[in-house]
């Protein structure tokens, strides 16, 4: 761990590196998931006239916004690994892994709700609540990560 540390610490490149998926995975995947949560809960309001398309475009979003997540979680373990003792310790970060358990669980079930649901169907209340709460848990996740380093 301390190899990596020393690596981190002394690579202006790597850093960025890293810094730069962290941040790219947050926006391809969260923005992807933000916009189909969106347009979920319109398509919802909306009724079933909309649903048919909107039911196709989050079965699609679910790929992007995992493959961000991908990119979240090997960027920011190697980001927990630069510096272990201060994140270990830092309840703003334990905050943000708390906040980023949520967002898998709720996506999981988000995709569930979409792969069974219709166009009609009873599920699409569930699954614009779903989405809202995937807004608002994407949101509070970005602010635990913003607040991280100034915070700590």
């Amino acid at each position: 761990m301390h190899a990596w540390e020393s690596l981190y610490s002394n690579s202006a490149v790597l850093r960025t590196v890293v810094g730069f998926v962290h941040i790219a995975g947050l926006v391809i995947g969260g923005g992807c998931a933000i916009v189909a949560d969106r347009a979920t809960i319109l398509a919802y309001r909306r009724g079933a006239s909309s649903r048919a398309t909107e039911l196709d475009a989050i079965r699609g979003a679910h790929r992007i916004v995992l493959a961000g997540l991908v990119a979240v979680a090997i960027s920011g373990a190697l980001l927990l690994g630069a510096d272990l003792q201060t994140y270990l310790h830092s309840r703003i970060f334990w905050l943000k892994m708390g906040l980023v358990g949520l967002l898998l669980i709720n996506g999981g079930a988000l995709k569930n709700l979409a792969q069974r649901a219709s166009v009609d169907d009873g599920r699409w209340r569930r699954l614009a609540y779903a989405s809202g709460i995937s807004l608002s848990l994407w949101l509070l996740t970005t602010l635990a990560g913003a607040a991280l380093p100034n915070v700590g």
